[in-house]
């Protein structure tokens, strides 16, 4: 069984939900309290061990390039006014020079066509999906809960989370088999089946360690929903020759794809900050007793 070493993060998407702000910020570095976006699922990698880091970019995208690059003006103009944590705090997130790697999906394809793009970075060997949409808040990250598992079944493993019952059509459902380590065999995958049809309520939530076959699966993948290569559809024909495992992820998870998501993301990550909690819990307090809608709708 090899080691998941890699990671790869689809990050070519438009963010036409955050619009205007994404006319010139990728959706990845909106910044929840004071990190990215993009920085969060990053960080939850390097917890679960992960050594090289696969970003698949798109056109106007350079900043994610430039934001995990030494910024030398910066270190110095920190370092002549002795700004000794600062600089600590950048030189931590800083990844280690030929540990990060950038390829461009030239066309909106769809995730299985991202991941396909970052296929000679990965080589013969199993690596890691996160959505960086999907951040997540646990005292242990679900990547690493993802790789324990995976060092116990091998093939490949999806997070999973329970979902109202009469919420499955809004997502790809697994069906649940025997338990085995911190998840369970997956019998099945369906996306957006009726509740009646479901399988279970656990739906996939945006983390994957999959093995190197699917690039090969998905090279000749057929274009699916919304006229885009679906991971899914990938994932359903390599279930036929290999098995799959969820990890049930019990934290929280916050959609920063949607303006609410990210608005509560910025709210949780606060509130789990020692040195802001009180402060932000006085404020909050206090906006929801005078704060109305506005009468324009904006």
């Amino acid at each position: 069984m090899k080691r998941v070493r890699k990671a790869v993060f689809p990050v070519a998407g438009l963010g036409t939900r955050f619009l205007p702000a994404t006319k010139a910020i990728p959706k990845e570095m909106l910044t929840v309290v004071d990190r990215p976006v993009i920085q969060y699922v990053v960080d939850e990698a390097r917890e679960a061990g992960i050594e090289h880091l696969i970003f698949v970019t798109g056109r106007a995208k350079g900043v994610i390039e430039d934001y995990f690059d030494i910024q030398v003006e910066l270190s110095n103009t920190l370092a002549e006014r002795g700004k000794t944590d600062e600089l600590k705090l950048l030189d931590d997130l800083q990844p280690q020079p030929g540990t990060a790697s950038f390829t461009r999906q030239q066309a909106p394809l769809g995730l299985g066509h991202a991941v396909w793009c970052a296929r000679d970075l990965v080589g013969n060997e199993p690596f890691a999906l996160l959505l960086p949409d999907m951040i997540m808040q646990a005292e242990k990250g679900c990547l690493a809960e993802m790789v324990e598992l995976y060092e116990k079944t091998g093939g490949n493993v999806i997070s999973v989370e329970e979902c109202d019952p009469a919420e499955t059509h809004k997502y790809g459902i697994v069906g649940k088999g025997e338990t085995i380590g911190n998840g369970f065999k997956i019998t099945g995958m369906v996306e957006k089946p009726k509740p009646e049809d479901a399988p279970s309520n656990f739906s996939i939530s945006g983390r994957y360690i999959l093995q190197p076959e699917i690039f090969d699966i998905l090279a000749t993948q057929e274009r699916g929903a919304g006229n885009e290569i679906q991971l899914t559809d990938g994932m359903l024909k390599l279930a036929d020759k290999q098995d799959f495992a969820a990890f049930p992820f019990k934290g929280r998870t916050f959609d920063c794809g949607s303006k609410e998501g990210f608005v509560e993301a910025n709210v949780a990550f606060a509130l789990w900050r020692p040195d802001i909690r009180e402060k932000v819990i006085d404020n909050m307090q206090r906006l929801m007793k005078t704060v109305k809608p506005a009468q324009n709708g904006a």
